[in-house]
């Protein structure tokens, strides 16, 4: 979380109470938005990342910045540290250098997308190879996938798909059977007590 202070705030006359602070000032949601993802875009695609989304909110008297960033294979714990290390370098080299991004203080929140986030790109239908997803009243299980076309397994027909006349995918969560489930027990050893308790 980085703190950042304004000068010049006009005090509030709907304050009770003089020792009050003043009311955090009011920002553009949208412009700050676009402000923040000019300065991080350009820092995330060098870090090898895809910057999926950006979002600004308020909490209270600071900026929540949350942002998704994703890659080929997936991110991990450390992946989104470095990350955020290099977003909150940027974003305060930019405020530093007289560009105001952010009016106050704010917290930066970095992560990846869930199963739930729309498949609207070549890369996001790309990352999710082999499985099953529901698109345009189809379900089928993404086969392959190029920059305009996607290939679905639908009921184990193959049917290509360009990706201009698709809606966004989702993702459909799949659970086993009971009956196709592995608990690890291929040996077959059974774990009930051996004569244990036998006298």
């Amino acid at each position: 979380m980085t703190q950042r202070g304004r000068a010049g705030a006009r005090p509030d006359s709907r304050r009770s109470r003089p020792d009050a602070p003043p009311p955090p000032p009011r920002v553009d949601l949208t412009a700050a938005r676009a402000r923040v993802r000019s300065v991080i875009e350009p820092v995330i695609e060098r870090a090898g990342y895809d910057l999926e989304e950006v979002n600004v909110s308020r909490a209270g008297r600071r900026h929540v910045v949350r942002v998704l960033v994703d890659t080929d294979g997936g991110i991990n714990l450390d992946d989104v540290a470095v990350v955020s290390r290099e977003i909150s370098a940027a974003l305060d080299e930019a405020e530093e250098r007289g560009g105001e991004v952010l009016a106050g203080e704010y917290q930066l929140e970095v992560g990846s997308p869930g199963v739930d986030r729309p498949l609207t790109l070549p890369r996001h239908w790309r990352r999710n190879r082999g499985r099953l997803v529901a698109v345009n009243g189809l379900t089928g299980r993404v086969v392959d996938v190029d920059d305009t076309s996607v290939v679905l397994d639908v009921d184990g027909v193959p049917r290509s798909l360009a990706l201009a006349e698709l809606g966004p995918g989702k993702v459909q969560i799949e659970f086993k059977r009971m009956d196709e489930a592995d608990f690890g027990d291929e040996d077959g050893h059974d774990d009930t007590d051996d004569g244990e308790g036998e006298e």
